[in-house]
């Protein structure tokens, strides 16, 4: 693109690859020049954690902060009960609301590792979109709220038309979800004055709603922005491995998976994560994602260090990094790899290999374990295990064993 900003905010947006699309490009880059603005990104609480795809976005509040201006992290608390239609195939299934109040428990943990929360006049606000949306009066709410919604208009934004192409059911209730996100934005603007909704480019239908009710309701000028989805190099959705979802809550994903996870980076997209996931200068990162042969892969451990750093604390991206090593340029076994702990009753007379590879977490499935060893990609201290029989007893366990799902995914195995 070729507008030539004049705010350090999007200036950083633009120049780290983190800008998709913008409402008003001139009018956002005027205000956020004019003085310290509010902006917002809504969470829904549909996990008891955010993940690896939640990252890009959390590292936008975290620039919006850090060049002068002020985020608010809104958590779904209402919404999540209606459940987000955007480019699903399938309605969500809904939850209770114990389970949400558990799940953005959960996830509140992440967000103070990248934002600060205080009195400032930048200072990150925590928000519940309950707090509006749980006492809103039906019939009050469709006469102010929904005349200002055109169906037409709602059934050609992207995300509605390719579920409704696909001859796939979309919910009166799920219709609603765009509605009520709408008015999240106006609330944020007439409580806090926010000025700028962000989220990912998924999001652009919601958002434009929201700015078009604001300015109808209120005569607010505001402002939307989105940032790319991100793939992979080889196409896939970022944030998924063979063990499925990176979590950011180091008791759902260790802090050594998470800094492995970086470091397996595809060559091709260690610059351009570089440049998203850390805060290190562009042309650094430039610079490294430029590197060729082995000297690459030192690259990917500068990024799993910088960004668990970030997330875990340098200390456990240290331990990581020296786990990492230990494992593989040693063949050691590493005393932070994910470790299944088994009771003498859980063993009891022995436990297949099969049955263990699963526990461990590094097949989903019997089967997949199964094939995993037919295929030669599982190892028994890093010996090829050939055996899908082989029987693991309280002997075998006397020190801890290592089990390898292909070359870099490793955990241990120990008696309590």
């Amino acid at each position: 693109m070729t507008y030539h900003p004049k705010s350090d905010f999007i200036a950083t947006m633009i120049e780290r690859g983190f800008l998709a699309d913008c409402t008003d490009y001139q009018g956002l880059d005027d205000a956020l020049i004019d003085g310290v603005q509010t902006a917002y990104i809504g969470y829904d609480a549909t996990a008891q954690s955010l993940h690896v795809g939640h990252l890009m976005n959390i590292m936008v509040l975290r620039w919006l902060q850090k060049t002068g201006h002020k985020p608010i992290t809104l958590m779904g608390g209402g919404t999540t009960k209606v459940g987000d239609p955007s480019f699903r195939s399938d309605e969500r299934p809904l939850l209770g609301p114990e389970q949400i109040d558990a799940n953005i428990a959960g996830m509140k943990q992440v967000f103070s590792k990248y934002l600060s929360y205080d009195d400032s006049e930048t200072g990150a606000l925590m928000l519940n979109n309950a707090e509006w949306l749980d006492s809103l009066n039906y019939l009050d709410f469709l006469r102010d709220i929904g005349r200002h919604f055109s169906v037409n208009r709602m059934l050609s934004f992207e995300s509605v038309k390719s579920r409704l192409d696909r001859e796939q059911s979309l919910s009166f209730l799920e219709f609603n979800y765009m509605i009520l996100q709408a008015y999240d934005f106006l609330e944020l603007n007439r409580r806090y004055g926010c000025v700028l909704q962000m989220g990912g480019s998924d999001q652009w239908g919601n958002i434009v709603n929201g700015i078009d009710l604001t300015r109808r309701v209120l005569d607010q000028e505001i402002y939307g922005l989105t940032t790319p989805l991100l793939t992979t190099s080889d196409g896939r959705k970022m944030g998924k491995s063979q063990g499925g979802a990176i979590w950011l809550n180091g008791d759902m994903l260790s802090p050594y998976e998470f800094w492995q996870f970086w470091r397996n980076t595809t060559d091709a997209d260690v610059g351009r994560f570089l440049k998203i996931f850390t805060e290190l200068p562009v042309d650094e990162c430039d610079r490294m994602g430029a590197l060729q042969g082995s000297e690459i892969n030192e690259a990917k451990i500068r990024l799993a260090n910088e960004v668990t750093t970030l997330l875990h604390g340098a200390e456990a991206a240290a331990t990581a990094e020296a786990t990492a090593r230990e494992v593989f340029e040693k063949g050691g076994v590493g005393g932070d790899l994910p470790t299944l702990t088994l009771s003498a009753d859980e063993l009891g007379d022995g436990m297949s290999i099969v049955q263990l590879i699963v526990k461990s977490g590094l097949a989903k499935s019997g089967k997949e374990a199964k094939r995993l060893i037919s295929e030669n990609g599982a190892k028994l201290d890093d010996a090829p295990l050939t055996d899908a029989g082989l029987m693991i007893d309280a002997g075998a366990l006397s020190s801890p064993i290592k089990l390898s799902a292909g070359k870099k995914r490793h955990a241990l195995v120990q008696l309590s």
